[in-house]
This record gives structure tokens, sequence and C-alpha cells, in this order.
């Protein structure tokens, strides 16, 4: 394969966070001339771990590895990826995860990351919704299994705990709640479950290396601002300097996790965690209300004299809002492996907002 040999655009947030993700002490001579398939390779999450593994390549030449990333929309990959279209490391294939995988050549490691995490998509898409997350994951576990990969990695959600007791969060991993299987919105959640439960059964029976991590209320560079989550609507905000809507009272709480550090979380479970197992990947330290989070960030850009303010009317159709009042998750776990998240939320929020700016 061919080394990288031009130099690369990248928005300069994202290449700053890359740049200490692979700072890290991980082994990362383990992706060295191997085939890195990412699913959903433009979605929020999965991207940021496409960009840093190409980011290794122009470290260190002589790791030549090559990342396939599969994407449902040839135009979104295309515009998300333009930086990088031209280099011999990269590939693009189109195609729905629902469907057998048809990649032409081996693939040493895949990462699935496809996934509609948006509630948004909950109630206008509820089968859409769980089909990645069930149909797909079979399918790329069947091809991990054919190519005999050395590692899978399954990118589930913090929603398979459904509604945790207060008393038992942050929740470890074996803390699970209540959730309604006959309800809509549960297509995500219960979806994810059924995704985690294949990773074990395939390293159960074909020895697939499958690991899962469960990462939750993750924000960042590259967040969609139509997304439909209560943070990116008020990074949409600050972005186009318009005031703070909040839909609620506020009084829900949420540990934040930045992208970065999440995307590391990611890395370390691939290469150093156990197979069959699951890790939480948050933030325990950044929790906060959302009430306080639009606060802070009217705060964070006081020369946008911005205010915050509420306006509690009915969620848009087709959205369905999530019964959960408070959202943190334990990572003793994962910090068992050496992981440890390094952004606090105003940095977090504040990187995420001029990375938009970076783009314009």
């Amino acid at each position: 394969m061919t080394s990288v040999t031009s130099p690369v655009h990248r928005n300069p947030i994202v290449e700053a966070d890359v740049a200490r993700i692979i700072s890290a002490n991980l082994p990362w001579r383990t992706f060295a001339g191997k085939t890195i398939l990412v699913s959903g390779a433009n979605g929020f999450l999965p991207a940021y771990m496409v960009e840093t593994l190409l980011y290794l390549n122009e470290a260190d030449r002589s790791m030549n590895c090559r990342v396939i990333g599969l994407a449902r929309n040839r135009e979104k990959a295309q515009r998300r990826f333009a930086h990088l279209l031209d280099r011999p490391d990269f590939a693009i294939v189109i195609q729905d995860v629902t469907a057998p995988a048809t990649i032409p050549v081996p693939v040493d490691f895949i990462i699935h990351g496809a996934s509609q995490a948006s509630p948004k998509y909950y109630g206008t898409d509820p089968v859409g919704t769980l089909a990645a997350n069930s149909l797909g994951t079979y399918n790329l576990l069947s091809f991990a299994r054919d190519c005999r990969s050395e590692g899978f990695l399954f990118l589930s959600s913090g929603d398979v705990y459904g509604q945790v007791d207060d008393a038992k969060i942050p929740n470890r991993e074996d803390d699970y709640g209540y959730l309604d299987p006959t309800l809509v919105r549960s297509c995500y959640g219960e979806s994810k479950r059924m995704g985690e439960t294949m990773c074990a059964a395939f390293n159960h029976q074909y020895g697939v290396p499958a690991k899962i991590v469960r990462p939750t209320h993750t924000y960042g560079p590259g967040v969609a601002l139509d997304d439909g989550r209560v943070f990116a609507d008020f990074i949409a905000n600050v972005v186009r300097r318009e005031d703070i809507v909040l839909k609620s009272d506020g009084s829900a709480r949420r540990a934040f996790c930045y992208l970065a550090d999440a995307a590391l979380a990611f890395f370390t479970v691939l290469l150093k965690g156990e197979r069959g197992q699951a890790y939480n990947v948050g933030n325990e330290s950044c929790e906060i209300s959302v009430g306080d989070l639009a606060r802070l960030l009217v705060q964070l850009f006081p020369e946008r004299a911005l205010s915050a303010r509420f306006d509690t009317k009915p969620a848009p159709a087709g959205y369905i809002r999530s019964k959960v009042n408070r959202g943190s998750l334990d990572t003793t776990k994962l910090r068992g492996l050496g992981w440890r998240p390094t952004t606090s939320l105003a940095e977090g929020f504040k990187r995420t907002v001029m990375s938009f700016e970076e783009q314009r």
C-alpha cells in the first residue's frame, strides 16, 4: 500500500483531538499493516475513529494500516471525509449493514458503529432503527467469523439499562433497570441489547473476539446540529447566535462525555478489553442538569449576549422523550484498563462550538 504523502486539511480542533488520542499509552502497533472496517463511518462516533486511525498513518508512516468506511449514504460520506478521499489508505464502501457484508477483502478488525442514535428516528423510523442494531450486528459478526477477524467492537449504548433506580446511579455494567419492549421508543435500547447478546453468542460459539462499549451522552465536533438531543439543540443555538430555548423544566440530569475521551475509550476496549465483555463509557464527574448546561453555554460565550429561557411546547412529531430523569454510568471497569477522561464540561463544549466556527 502506498503511504500518505499529501498534507491533510483537517479541522484544527479535530486534529488536536486525534493527536491527543494517539498519544495515549496503547498498543497502537496492533493495527500495523492491518485492515480495519468501520461501519456507519460518517456517523458522529465512528467518524472520529476513522480520523484517528488515519492520523496514526500520518504520525508513523510504518503503521501502514488501511481503513474501510462502510456507509449507507454516499453523498454524506463524501462530504464528511472530503479531506481524506484521495488517500490510498482509505476507501468508502456504500452498503446498508442490514444486508450481508460484501467487502471484497478480508478484514482484520471491525468497528460496528452504524446506528440511528438520535431520538428523532425512534418515532418516525423505529424499524430502521432496530434493524441496524440487530440485523446489522448479525451480518458484521458473521463477516468477522468468516474473515477470522482479530477484533470486533460493538458500539452499544447506555440505553440498554432502561429506567434504573436513582440509588444505583451512576450504574455499573450489571445494574439493569426497566425497559418495556412494547414501547416504540424501546426500538433502540432493546435492539442494542440484542446486538450485545449476539456479540456474546458469536464469541462463545465461533470464537469471534467481540467486545462491547456503552457510550452515553457523548458530545463534540461533528455532532449533527439537527440531532434532536438537548445538548445538540443547545450547541446549535450558540453556533447560530440564538438564545437557548429549553423545552423542559431543565431538571433532568446527564453526565456528558467529550467525543475525544469517548473515542479513546473505544480504542482502549478494542485493544485491551476482555472479549465478550461490556464497558461503560462516560464521565461521571461531568454530571449536570439540563438547565445548568444551558446556563453554562451562555456563560462560555458572553460576547454573544445570549440567554437561556424556557418554552415547554410539545415535542416535534416523531420525537419520543426519554423517561429517564438522571443518566450517569460508572466507568470503574473501563478505568481498570488505564483509561481516564480529561476534558471538563467547559472545555469540551467550548471546543465543540468552536469546531463549527472553524468550518466556516
